[in-house]
């Protein structure tokens, strides 16, 4: 089979710091405001810039104070959902806590699948909606839910506040809980008369002027896992999100290349370790390269920092990394050994324990690496005889994993990109240049269809400097599109290329390989050929955007250049691709990783069978 070659790329710059609590100054002791008054005081006080959001009657007091502000600049939605995803893309571009703001009832119900997103991909998120009278709690009033209740589950803290005097100390509180730690999602639900009852407001509030100390990490641990690397002889660094999350990217680089062992970076840690770096073998898991998921099976020692051992890395987990002894690394003490047991667990921030780890491993190993020939020798084998790359098309379309390589060579390695969910993402995931932690923003563990519009929004307001890309499908775009009108007129100039398959993509490869090619429900007529409901580039052009449609290769330069040199409001591309383009490698669900299947005529490449 014939296959392209994935494009080459670019030198790792520094990390972005580490979410953490600011107090800005102090404000005048025993000032009267109104609770509505004290939310916008207190945020501009936490040093918070930019929210997202959407008002509603519960809320309207707090947007009614949103006015008297200088500082904090507001970008009204379209719905609340796209408010949630804005503050997540914010949150994970600017390395801040992000913060959406709606109304109760179905206001704050629209917020659900962010709250439940920022949890699973731990993105530090305030989310504060407002709430019915005090008295009307509990009643059925009209649009009242019990957000707490339903967001209880998904939430490092909720809070619901039915007295104004409580609002500052709330607000502080809920913004740390957000950004430290594992960072997470954090609800405050404030009730209309707590935001209009006016008390003497004083900052910082009692207690929250003094940042927690950080937690030690054990020597002892550290010592053992630098001795058990020490003597591994098929080490792996197994990088996850929580990388990321510490800006930890300088100190993991340092740690590989004192040790000589292969880095595997997760989806959510894409850019946190060079994929120029020659350390690197890619994204391990379902679709990852074939060195890195082989890597990961074939080690004898797996050194996990901030990852989370789940099934779409681990395949069958009974069957995952037989012969490996596990080092891990992890802030939430509930993450080690909750999936594979950990030898040595260390209970840390990654940053700190990182660079702990280099000092212990120099002592016990000061001279040179270990001897890690024939282990390499492996690995290099496995780069060069299944290389990432994709297959022509069979019916003369575009494919589509050479647009996403387009655009990343064109863009250059200072490029922002956040990703739906479905094909596009994993294709995403393998084929953009990943150079530098948080330039690639994607729904990891709820995987969120509709994420990548709405970040892109919030991305390119926390680093309006950078090009701003969502790469998205023509699923996942239907969900949020109504977004491109909030970037329209507030001059948030980002870009969307549509990976346009006129399918549910990742849906029809599986009704491919595993339903016999029953293609139930999965065509959406956006495409090659089809009925275009909707025409995207129309619908754009409606939003107040530019768009093109892109059918043939020859013209994908041109308009991702075009895209490139728009910069007063959105572009749409719409990138009329192949249906019959599947994501490869690919391990089939609830099997070993050792059957993973390069491509379809490649199923059991190294399986029993093989």
């Amino acid at each position: 089979m014939a296959f392209i070659a994935a494009a080459s790329s670019t030198p790792n710059p520094p990390s972005s710091p580490s979410p953490r609590l600011v107090v800005d100054g102090p404000a005048p002791a025993g000032e009267a405001l109104t609770g509505a008054d004290a939310v916008v005081r207190s945020l501009e006080l936490l040093g918070v810039t930019d929210v997202f959001g959407m008002p509603g009657g519960a809320i309207l007091p707090v947007y009614d104070a949103l006015m008297n502000s200088d500082t904090l600049r507001h970008i009204l939605v379209r719905h609340e959902q796209g408010a949630g995803h804005a503050a997540e893309g914010y949150a994970v571009a600017s390395g801040k806590v992000g913060v959406a703001i709606a109304t109760s009832g179905p206001g704050a119900t629209n917020l659900v699948t962010a709250i439940m997103d920022a949890r699973s991909d731990s993105v530090p998120l305030l989310v504060i909606t407002g709430q019915v009278h005090s008295a009307l709690m509990g009643t059925d009033a009209f649009q009242e839910a019990d957000i707490e209740g339903i967001t209880l589950p998904l939430t490092k803290h909720s809070y619901v506040v039915t007295r104004a005097a409580d609002i500052p100390g709330v607000l502080a509180e809920a913004y740390r809980l957000a950004g430290s730690g594992r960072p997470g999602p954090v609800l405050v639900d404030i009730t209309k008369d707590a935001q209009q009852a006016a008390v003497p407001f004083a900052w910082p509030p009692a207690g929250h002027d003094v940042e927690g100390a950080p937690r030690r990490v054990s020597s002892t641990q550290i010592g053992r896992a630098a001795e058990e690397i020490a003597r591994a002889a098929r080490p792996v660094l197994y990088a996850g999100g929580g990388v990321v999350r510490a800006g930890a990217a300088a100190e993991l680089r340092e740690l590989a290349e004192l040790t000589g062992a292969p880095v595997v970076t997760t989806l959510m840690a894409r850019g946190v370790f060079p994929d120029s770096h020659p350390l690197n073998l890619g994204m391990p898991g379902m679709h990852g390269s074939v060195p890195a998921v082989l890597a990961l099976q074939e080690s004898d020692l797996i050194i996990a920092v901030g990852a989370r051992f789940d099934e779409r890395v681990t395949g069958d987990t009974a069957l995952f990394a037989p012969r490996a002894r596990v080092v891990h690394i992890d802030i939430d003490p509930a993450e080690i050994s909750k999936i594979r047991h950990a030898h040595v667990p260390i209970v840390a921030d990654a940053r700190t324990a990182l660079s702990d780890l280099g000092r212990a491993l120099r002592a016990v190993r000061p001279a040179s690496p270990g001897d890690l020939s024939s282990w390499w020798s492996f690995l290099d084998g496995l780069r060069r005889d299944y290389p990432l790359g994709y297959a022509p098309t069979t019916d003369g379309l575009i494919a589509p994993q050479h647009v996403i390589q387009r655009i990343s060579r064109l863009s250059g390695p200072d490029a922002v990109y956040t990703a739906g969910v479905g094909q596009h993402q994993m294709w995403a995931a393998q084929f953009l240049r990943h150079e530098r932690p948080r330039h690639w923003i994607n729904s990891g563990g709820a995987g969120t269809m509709g994420f990548a519009v709405p970040a892109a929004m919030g991305a390119k307001i926390a680093r309006p400097d950078r090009v701003v890309w969502a790469i998205d499908g023509d699923g996942s775009f239907q969900m949020t599109n109504q977004e491109l009108a909030t970037c329209a007129l507030n001059d948030i100039p980002v870009k969307v290329a549509i990976i346009n398959n006129s399918a549910l993509g990742m849906i029809r490869q599986w009704q491919t390989l595993f339903y016999a090619e029953r293609y139930s429900n999965s065509a959406l007529h956006t495409g090659h050929e089809t009925a275009r409901i909707p025409d995207f580039v129309r619908l754009a052009d409606a939003y107040g955007c530019a768009a093109l449609r892109v059918e043939d290769e020859k013209d994908i330069d041109q308009a991702i250049e075009t895209a490139l040199g728009i910069n007063d409001r959105p572009v749409v591309l719409d990138f009329v691709v192949s249906d019959d383009s599947m994501v490869w490698p690919m391990v089939p669900q609830g099997v070993g990783n050792d059957r993973i299947r390069y491509a379809r005529d490649h199923e059991l490449a190294f399986g029993d069978d093989s």
